[in-house]
């Protein structure tokens, strides 16, 4: 399906891509710091998730219609800043939960956004992943140039170049993971409410980040 120098060269980019920070980067270290490495290791996977659908899609060709057409460009964008703005005001005004003296050190600091179920924490990262357009005109601008129609499966090849870049963003969000997950153990003592803040803060500026985005 691809030739050894057509790979070499698009997992050369991927890589130079995802350890390129990013929103990607700042949701992972903010559910981390959160939540502690199993934490941001579901998010992770979600983010991960979503990759693989904007792949699909780009070989579905919804890449192309999010390309051609403003209007459908401005209504994924502004239901995913709305969506990451309301998950910031969330954290803000949720309440520490208190503290029980029979429980884990670590457990008793966690708030109670940390302790969400995995699926929760799973369902918000792919959705945060798919309502961000720029990610779809990302592959449709970055990924045809590795793809070559005459090999045929278009959509398959979309698909495959997205399981890479997949593999490549999980390998540095595990990495980003365990090393915010296990430095933010040293604060568990310190209470909780400085968490919630921080992931709050972040969740609002990805989604002013993303509102004020352009198509070009």
């Amino acid at each position: 399906m691809f030739d050894t120098a057509t790979l070499t060269a698009y997992l050369i980019a991927a890589a130079v891509l995802v350890f390129i920070p990013g929103p990607g980067t700042a949701w992972i270290i903010a559910q981390s710091a959160a939540g502690g490495t199993a934490r941001g290791v579901q998010a992770a996977f979600g983010l991960e998730t979503a990759t693989l659908i904007h792949a699909l899609a780009a070989g579905l060709g919804l890449s192309a219609l999010l390309a051609t057409s403003a209007l459908a460009f401005e209504v994924l964008k502004y239901a995913g800043a709305a969506y990451l703005i309301w998950l910031g005001i969330k954290a803000w005004r949720s309440a520490p939960a208190p503290v029980d003296a029979t429980a884990e050190p670590v457990a008793e600091a966690l708030p109670a956004t940390a302790r969400v179920s995995a699926r929760h924490v799973y369902l918000r990262s792919v959705v945060t992943g798919v309502l961000n357009p720029k990610v779809a005109l990302f592959f449709l601008a970055f990924l045809p140039q590795f793809v070559h129609p005459e090999r045929g499966m278009v959509w398959l090849q979309f698909l495959v170049l997205g399981a890479l870049l997949s593999m490549i963003g999980m390998l540095n969000s595990l990495m980003l993971s365990f090393a915010v997950g296990r430095f933010g153990r040293r604060f568990a003592g310190g209470g909780g409410r400085w968490k919630e803040r921080l992931t709050g803060s972040v969740f609002i500026a990805l989604g002013l980040r993303l509102a004020v985005q352009q198509r070009g």
